[in-house]
């Protein structure tokens, strides 16, 4: 991994510069083509996040997935109940924990100007920014407020370590005033990059799995991250991005951790950029908490969903919910609902595509049940080989999807 300064049109440009896959679609991908369009390469959804601390500074440590150019980020106040100023914003590589690559921290403007609010409930976008980022980068995000306070935003359980200072050090590549550790992501939401137009993403919108609980800390070994991993290696899409909108607890009906799927689909998925395919992964919260929730309840959750999603010209791949018997919230009726919803995924033909992950994740031994070897142990969440099971599971196929059913 390096990074380095370079003239571009008498201007200073941010080459972020990675080794690139053997046979990446990105070799073709030059300021030769004629089309091209901003597409997402990191999403994490926005939720609310403690109370904003004045003064504080954040550096945010995140995995991209799709490569390109004019780098954009993100920032949100969803949640906020005043506006936030940003005084000073920077990108750049991470060489090792806090610190950056030399040369590669860059400033970003808004609109021209290094600062920026952000009003209560809305988001901002940045600048493009000059120069390349190769796929699969280490990103790094630097953001100082002077005056947060109220409700933060931002993804609590970001399963890796981001970094915490008092005062502005954003411009800084070394770590020494980053002394602080986080496990969260603060206010940023979003990393986009410009691709050829034929280049698209793939949102997941899930719940504690898709987020990444019981994977290993600071690895990215998420099942979308696996996903992102073999999309850059793969001929049989042209679907490269990957945005993670999962969020532990989160329900398709009801809100509680997180606001539910069907209320953020529009902030958390259909907003950003690029996204050609909706990849749905949730209902084990809804099903297991007891409250009523019938399979025909989720189900309709579901198909308000696929609804909306075609209609911003998305195509849908469902995922069966994977098997949780050992839990304590387990019983027979909730299991009975869980099959009734996988006979819908499975079989309805509502889907554009269906990805089986009840199937790559069940004992066949006990089908009820996780295999043991990826059961991280609680009998709900799976351990990092789990995680890839279900991510070659998908059909990568089925998430080109050029025109939706129905459509």
């Amino acid at each position: 991994m390096s990074g380095r300064i370079a003239s571009a049109g008498g201007a200073l440009a941010m080459v972020l510069t990675l080794a690139v896959p053997s046979g990446h679609a990105l070799a073709a991908d030059s300021g030769q083509a004629a089309r091209r369009h901003s597409t997402i390469t990191w999403g994490s959804s926005a939720d609310r996040l403690g109370e904003g601390v004045a003064g504080r500074g954040y550096r945010l440590v995140v995995r991209t997935s799709v490569g390109g150019d004019h780098l954009r980020i993100r920032l949100s106040n969803a949640f906020g109940d005043r506006p936030v100023t940003f005084d000073s914003v920077y990108a750049g590589l991470q060489k090792s924990g806090a610190e950056l690559v030399r040369g590669s921290n860059r400033r970003l403007t808004f609109d021209g100007a290094r600062s920026v609010t952000v009003p209560a409930g809305q988001t901002v976008q940045s600048d493009p920014l000059p120069g390349r980022l190769a796929p699969g980068s280490d990103l790094v995000i630097s953001v100082h407020s002077p005056d947060a306070a109220g409700p933060a935003t931002g993804h609590g359980m970001a399963m890796a370590t981001s970094y915490v200072t008092r005062g502005d050090h954003t411009a800084d590549e070394s770590a020494a005033e980053w002394a602080g550790r986080t496990g969260s992501w603060y206010y940023l939401d979003a990393v986009t990059v410009r691709t050829a137009a034929s280049i698209g993403a793939v949102a997941a919108l899930g719940d504690s799995i898709t987020d990444g609980w019981q994977s290993s800390t600071d690895l990215n070994r998420r099942w979308p991250d696996y996903l992102a991993r073999r999309l850059r290696g793969s001929t049989a899409t042209t679907v490269e991005g990957v945005a993670n909108e999962g969020i532990s607890g989160n329900k398709v009906l009801a809100d509680g951790a997180g606001q539910s799927a069907l209320s953020r689909l529009e902030r958390d998925v259909l907003s950003h950029p690029g996204v050609r395919t909706l990849f749905l992964f949730e209902g084990i919260n809804d099903i297991k908490a007891h409250t009523g929730v019938t399979a025909e309840g989720v189900i309709a959750g579901y198909r308000e969903i696929i609804e909306r999603s075609r209609a911003a010209g998305l195509c849908v791949v469902g995922a069966t919910v994977g098997p949780y018997k050992g839990w304590s919230e387990w019983d027979a009726a909730g299991e009975a609902v869980r099959q009734e919803v996988n006979a819908f995924v499975r079989d309805s033909g509502e889907f554009d595509g269906v990805a089986d992950f009840d199937r790559a994740l069940r004992s066949p031994y006990d089908p009820e049940r996780l295999l043991p070897f990826l059961d991280n142990g609680d009998h709900l969440h799976p351990n990092d080989k789990g995680m890839q099971a279900m991510a070659d599971s998908v059909d990568l196929a089925s998430l080109e999807c050029a025109e939706p059913s129905g459509a």
